[in-house]
């Protein structure tokens, strides 16, 4: 019978979720998805002391926009809740008690001053203390490996602060399988007795999210390379516990546009880009920032990942047919804010204008009292030319608004008696002209230079200037036809009693 492939994306609630959390949701919803699999949400929230308010809303609006859906989560639940790790504490207590009795873990009462002590002491020696196989049972130490049935009872009902430990296996080679990475081997001998329980009674990260993984039936951990260093441990609880241990896939990180260090919060402020998917307080998202959702997880898929072909730009539905986990890289991604805006503005082109007019409303709460379609018409002429949409008011606000300056460059170079007779002229026989359509306004205004006797080269300037206020902007016919016969010849007038 086939295994029924369950993944799952464990986010602590500490701060906002980093668009390396991002990617790392994404590739495990293409892994479920494609393998006709379920996807779950857990919160790993078992050290209160680190959770932020908000963070876990955030986490789950930022994953919505994404477009990245869950089939369990503590919203919705499931089969194998609760998915906040704060609320399955009696499922931890069980387990570890478990561990202890198969002597696959201890209790260690020593205080952290007396621990302090001994690194002191080691550090005098020229060592450093580490808390194993190699002292466990030695003198200074105080722990249940040490101390007699009785003895161990005695401190546990007296109330002694008291950690649990693991109690490592001395010297033997860890192998584990990484779906990424091939075969990954560590001996034993280098690693240290982990804390699984602290002596406030909360399980450590590494207890509970072995304990959640296979009480949720999690057939692959897909998670980020900053947790490579725990896969020999993980490994050797879920043989103390005689589990199945699930496939595991390390993602390569994500690295700075120069390609030297992992991708950080400064990296976004040095070069003007954001890592976070919307906005975490003052830090604006890259929703926020004019970015579309296509745009975002296209790129977070080229991240570690690419496919056979030479093409590059794919829908979600696209990815999760030729998405491949065994063809990720090992090394790292560099991240190229140049190529995120050439793919969101590829996603631009293909938004319906409806859509984009609507986000400019948002952002420009004085266009709500223009008509959609009015607003989308205009979008239409100017789109091609963002990369994001915060680009689009900037490149249609004259269309809304008459200039409040003029450009002191255009000024200098085409304005001048020929100019100014020029639109005085037109100023006044505009009136005449057909505003039906841009054809017959374009028709109209060749027939009028005609007549008399100069160029576009020597008008058109000289009327963007007017009507823009600089020499930007689409085509003169579709900013006369738009703005309208009254407002064109204001502006006219406008700047020909401005400039003089």
């Amino acid at each position: 019978m086939k295994e029924s492939i369950r993944v799952r994306f464990a986010p602590s609630p500490t701060g906002p979720l980093h668009i390396g959390g991002v990617r790392t949701a994404l590739f495990n919803y293409l892994f479920a998805k494609q393998n006709n699999g379920k996807f779950v949400l857990r919160i790993e929230d078992t050290d209160s002391t680190r959770k932020v308010m908000g963070a876990e809303k955030y986490i789950k609006d930022a994953l919505s926009w994404c477009g990245i859906t869950f089939d369990e989560d503590p919203w919705q639940g499931g089969g194998y809740g609760p998915y906040r790790q704060s609320e399955r504490k009696t499922l931890y207590k069980k387990y570890i008690l478990g561990l202890v009795e198969k002597g696959a873990a201890y209790y260690a009462f020593d205080s952290p001053g007396e621990l302090d002590l001994l690194r002191k002491k080691s550090k005098q020696e020229g060592k450093t203390f580490v808390y194993n196989w190699e002292n466990r049972t030695s003198g200074g130490l105080n722990n249940s490996l040490i101390s007699n049935d009785k003895s161990t009872a005695i401190k546990l009902a007296s109330g002694i602060p008291y950690v649990v430990r693991f109690k490592c296996p001395r010297d033997i080679d860890v192998k584990v399988n990484d779906l990424i990475r091939g075969d990954i081997v560590v001996n034993s001998n280098l690693l240290d007795d982990k804390i699984l329980l602290k002596s406030d009674g909360t399980p450590t990260y590494h207890f509970a999210n072995i304990v959640d993984d296979h009480s949720m039936k999690i057939t692959h951990v897909i998670r980020g390379e900053e947790w490579l260093p725990s896969l020999p441990l993980h490994k050797l609880l879920y043989d103390a516990f005689e589990w199945n241990c699930p496939k595991f896939a390390h993602l390569p990180l994500i690295l700075n546009p120069a390609g030297k260090g992992k991708l950080s919060k400064r990296d976004g402020n040095k070069h003007g880009f954001p890592i976070y998917p919307i906005t975490w307080n003052k830090e604006t998202g890259f929703k926020e920032s004019g970015y579309v959702k296509e745009a975002l997880i296209n790129f977070l898929m080229f991240l570690g990942w690419r496919p056979d072909s030479e093409k590059e730009i794919y829908s979600l539905k696209e990815l999760i047919s030729v998405f491949n986990i065994n063809k990720v890289n090992k090394s790292g991604a560099r991240f190229d804010p140049d190529k995120i805006k050439w793919l969101n503005h590829h996603y631009i082109q293909e938004k319906e204008n409806s859509f984009l007019a609507q986000e400019v409303v948002k952002q420009n709460r004085n266009l709500k009292k223009f008509d959609l379609k009015h607003v989308g018409s205009i979008v239409s002429l100017v789109k091609n030319r963002a990369n994001l949409i915060n680009d689009l008011w900037p490149l249609m606000e004259y269309f809304f608004e008459r200039p409040k300056d003029y450009s002191a460059k255009a000024i200098k170079k085409h304005w001048g008696e020929g100019s100014k007779n020029l639109l005085r002229t037109l100023a006044n026989d505009l009136s005449g002209f057909s505003f039906s359509d841009t054809k017959h306004l374009s028709e109209d205004l060749s027939r009028w230079t005609a007549n008399k006797g100069c160029s576009h080269v020597e008008l058109m300037p000289a009327l963007r200037l007017a009507l823009v206020g600089e020499l930007k902007g689409v085509g003169i016919t579709d900013i006369l036809k738009i703005i309208g016969k009254e407002e064109s010849i204001c502006r006219i007038k406008r700047l020909l009693t401005s400039v003089r």
